[in-house]
């Protein structure tokens, strides 16, 4: 009935796949290993109830009003701090805006840089979250293959001088949906291919504090060799997801940009959510809470991988998660990953075929496993459940 109107826009976006899957798991009974939940028992509940009656008592009716674009001063200048102290980076709080979440800073990227037909350079597979966002602008994607050390390097460069993308969307740090992590040299030689180029880098990282091994961190792609790098940063896997926020760091000129697109979009991320956050940063050691989360995932991704090396078939293959909160499962060629989602929701598991991560699926013999948001018994259950799944189609 309403066909007609509907923007071509919305009409060529695509429902979000795990959205869709979620409303499947809400039956109790079912084991879902399908969304990139994180783990409740991670929250800091009790000095965010702290951070709540404190900036009750100390900002007043300030913390229920409306507030600027770019975002509350503090967290901004916490963020500049933060991104000093470990990649010694040049910024101030001009090249910091405050978003909805990640999910919004990726949407207001698209409305500032896309055009109808604009070529974007993404992983192959990429962030479904990504892949919807920017569809709503109608771009075209260029998927590019994965290693496990990072992108592979021939396959970038014909990408390059075949497409001249405009834009570069890469996750170097525990690749939402594989796991994966580009190496140090990767990522030097991905910087040498693109440096001379006409393009735009956005590395999204909302994993790269959770690296389950202690070591030196590996710097982003050109760091500080370029101001035509976009980073985008979130508070939701280490410290709460519910307030949805994230960030972009980026050049004054782009972020002058992106807030103008915000003022379109909602004026200002949540305001009490930014002087709660805000709050719980400066009166808490974040360090030494996200080494409780590292301690509680590298268990949990323990217990999978563990469960997985006893029951399923020798013949699938898995990523060994060292951060983050996935892992990449491939079946043998030719394997009907649809067909073992329904007989896995038959024995009450679920998890996300990988289909919504690919530009064009195509005989798509991948899924994506999340581990955070299960305790050692039930992953081995799910699991195990799994399992038979597979032995069974």
């Amino acid at each position: 009935m309403f066909e007609q109107y509907f923007s071509e826009r919305i009409k060529n976006t695509p429902s979000s796949f795990i959205r869709e899957i979620l409303k499947v798991t809400q039956n109790h009974e079912i084991i879902s290993f399908a969304g990139g939940l994180p783990n409740p028992i991670s929250f800091p509940q009790e000095e965010l109830k702290i951070s709540m009656n404190r900036i009750a008592e100390k900002y007043g009716a300030k913390i229920y009003q409306y507030s600027t674009t770019a975002g509350l001063n503090s967290l901004r200048e916490f963020i500049v701090d933060r991104y000093k102290k470990l990649w010694k980076m040049n910024i101030t709080i001009e090249n910091v805006i405050i978003t909805t979440g990640s999910q919004q800073a990726l949407d207001l990227i698209g409305k500032v840089f896309i055009n109808d037909g604009d070529n974007i350079l993404v992983e192959k597979p990429s962030y479904l979250g990504l892949l919807q966002a920017f569809c709503m602008y109608r771009a075209n994607f260029i998927p590019t293959k994965l290693n496990e050390d990072g992108l592979d390097i021939e396959d970038l460069k014909n990408n390059l001088k075949l497409y001249k993308p405009k834009l570069a969307y890469l996750i170097p740090n525990f690749q939402n949906p594989t796991g994966l992590t580009y190496t140090k040299d990767n990522r030097n030689k991905v910087f040498q291919e693109i440096r001379d180029e006409n393009l735009i880098l956005i590395q999204d990282d909302p994993y790269g504090e959770l690296r389950f091994e202690d070591g030196e961190r590996i710097p982003y792609i050109g760091l500080n060799e370029t101001e035509k790098n976009i980073y985008l940063g979130s508070f939701s896997k280490i410290v709460t997801p519910g307030m949805r926020l994230g960030y972009i760091i980026a050049n004054k000129e782009i972020i002058k940009m992106i807030e103008t697109a915000k003022q379109a979009s909602d004026l200002h991320s949540n305001i009490f959510g930014q002087y709660l956050i805000s709050d719980y940063l400066y009166n808490n050691d974040l360090d030494k809470h996200i080494e409780k989360i590292k301690k509680l995932y590298k268990t949990q991704a323990n217990a999978m991988v563990k469960s997985m090396e006893e029951y399923f078939p020798k013949n699938i293959k898995y990523t060994h998660p060292k951060g983050g909160m996935f892992t990449w499962v491939t079946l043998p060629e030719g394997s009907d990953v649809l067909k073992l989602f329904d007989k896995a929701i038959e024995k009450k598991v679920a998890f996300v075929p990988g289909h919504p991560f690919y530009v064009k699926p195509d005989k798509v013999n991948t899924l994506r496993l999340n581990y955070t948001n299960a305790d050692e018994q039930t992953i081995e259950t799910g699991i195990k459940r799994l399992a038979e799944s597979i032995n069974e189609i």
